[in-house]
C-alpha cells in the first residue's frame, strides 16, 4: 500500500506542474495579444489623427464608446488608449512588438515609453527584463540607476582595447 501511495503522490506532483506549466503559458499567450492589441488600437488612432486630424477629443470618446462596448475589460481609458498611441508611434514596426515588447506586460511597456528616450536602450531594457523577469518596480530602479550606461556602455570600452589590440596585431 505505501508503494501505491509513493506512486500516487508522485503522479499528482506531476500533474501538478504540467496544469502550472499550461496555466503560465495560458497567462504569457494572453498578455502577448493583448499586446499586440493594444499597438492595433495605438496604430488606428496614429493613423486617424494623421489622415483626419482627430483630436484629444476624439480620442476620448472612443475610450468611452469602446468602455461602454467592453464593460468587463480594463485598460481601455482615455489615458491608456494615448499610451497605446505611443506605444504604436513608438514602436512602428510590429516585430519589434511581436518579439519584445508583446513578452512584457504593459505597465513595463509604458514605464519603457515614460522613462527610456532612445529605441536602442528600450529594447535592451525590455530584453534585460525578459532575461532576468525584473517587477516593474525593479525596472525603474534600473532605469534610474542607469543601468544601461552602466552596463552596456561599459562593455562596449571592454572590448575597444580589445578590437584595437586585435587591428594592431593584423598590421
Amino acid at each position: 500500500m505505501a508503494e501505491l501511495d509513493k506512486t500516487y503522490l508522485q503522479i499528482l506532483d506531476e500533474l501538478k506542474i504540467k496544469i502550472r506549466t499550461a496555466q503560465t503559458k495560458a497567462v504569457l499567450s494572453v498578455n502577448s495579444q493583448l499586446i499586440m492589441l493594444y499597438w492595433e488600437i495605438g496604430r488606428t488612432i496614429l493613423e486617424r489623427q494623421n489622415k483626419e486630424g482627430w483630436g484629444a477629443k476624439v480620442v476620448q470618446t472612443l475610450a468611452m464608446d469602446l468602455q461602454d462596448s467592453f464593460p468587463n475589460m480594463k485598460g481601455l481609458s482615455d489615458r491608456n488608449l494615448k499610451y497605446m498611441r505611443k506605444f504604436a508611434e513608438t514602436y512602428p514596426d510590429f516585430v519589434i512588438v511581436q518579439q519584445v515588447a508583446a513578452q512584457l506586460p504593459w505597465f513595463h511597456n509604458v514605464v519603457l515609453l515614460d522613462k527610456v528616450k532612445t529605441e536602442k536602450q528600450r529594447i535592451w531594457y525590455a530584453k534585460k527584463t525578459i532575461e532576468n523577469g525584473w517587477s516593474r518596480n525593479i525596472l525603474v530602479h534600473q532605469i534610474e540607476s542607469k543601468l544601461y550606461e552602466r552596463q552596456a556602455l561599459g562593455e562596449r570600452r571592454v572590448k575597444q582595447p580589445y578590437q584595437l589590440l586585435k587591428n594592431l596585431s593584423m598590421s
